[in-house]
């Protein structure tokens, strides 16, 4: 039994729905979605049908590409709505989401929790002599303006930053009550911390990548790991003896179609 982890599956691109679709089932392994599986409510409902039947149990997060609303998916809400139409289509198919309790994962010899967070960004990975009324010119000005700006809605909140600030305070409600019940394994979409953000390419892109609220939750809460994507740069990397996974697919660009989803999925339990 392992516990297996993916990301940003970008299924509009028929190259990974493809690959996604040859992927061998692993009846008794557990696979973690952090998020960005499809644009559209219909593919998305597509991989959730497909994906529950490869895996024993799937986790699914929101990306920033799943809460989009295009103009040609008339199936689509727009904002909280649209989140929980995605969580909606998760429980149809006995996947566990943000809105549900966090499961205890059955091969831990003391409690450990699987965390499923959802915490959007509040545009505060930026330097710090950026100040926040200039951030969005201050990326624009190297070019950067995230399509976010244009097919997320932040609706019925005032803005995606007071949007962020609702999850992050009731994510660390959440966290510290399944604290007291044992460790937990963190699963986001966007990086936990700003220093986790090495966009080289596009650095202002930093800007929708999370939120300096949780740059310290790998301290105050008993994490073993944190799973999260959104960058298309895989890697494990160690803060404060946190083992902090990037475990994104990404664009057809960003990996080898040839070689098929498996070899791209991560290990997080056992732990190799």
């Amino acid at each position: 039994m392992r516990l297996l982890a993916t990301s940003d599956l970008h299924l509009n691109h028929a190259a990974n729905w493809a690959a996604l679709s040859r992927m061998p089932a692993q009846p008794d392994d557990w696979l973690i979605v952090a998020g960005d599986v499809a644009e559209k409510i219909r593919h998305f409902r597509q991989a959730m049908d497909l994906l529950t039947s490869r895996f024993a149990r799937v986790i699914w997060t929101p990306g920033n590409h799943d809460l989009w609303t295009l103009p040609t998916d008339h199936e689509s809400k727009r904002g909280l709505a649209k989140y929980f139409q995605l969580v909606e289509i998760c429980r149809e198919f006995g996947v566990l989401t943000p809105e549900d309790p966090y499961i205890q994962w059955p091969a831990s010899h003391s409690p450990l929790f699987i965390a499923p967070t959802f915490t959007l960004y509040d545009y505060s990975f930026r330097p710090d002599h950026v100040l926040a009324g200039e951030a969005l010119s201050w990326a624009e000005a190297s070019g950067v303006v995230a399509t976010d700006e244009i097919l997320l809605y932040p609706d019925p909140y005032p803005s995606r930053e007071a949007w962020c600030h609702t999850r992050c305070q009731t994510t660390e409600e959440r966290l510290i009550e399944t604290a007291a019940r044992g460790s937990i394994i963190l699963v986001n979409h966007y990086p936990l911390r700003y220093d986790l953000v090495n966009l080289r390419s596009i650095p202002r892109f930093s800007l929708w990548c999370g939120t300096k609220l949780t740059e310290d939750w790998h301290l105050r809460f008993p994490l073993t790991a944190v799973i999260y994507g959104h960058l298309h740069i895989r890697g494990t990397q160690h803060r404060d003896g946190v083992r902090f996974e990037e475990v994104s697919l990404g664009y057809p660009q960003n990996w080898q179609p040839a070689r098929g989803i498996q070899p791209y999925l991560r290990q997080i339990l056992p732990q190799v």
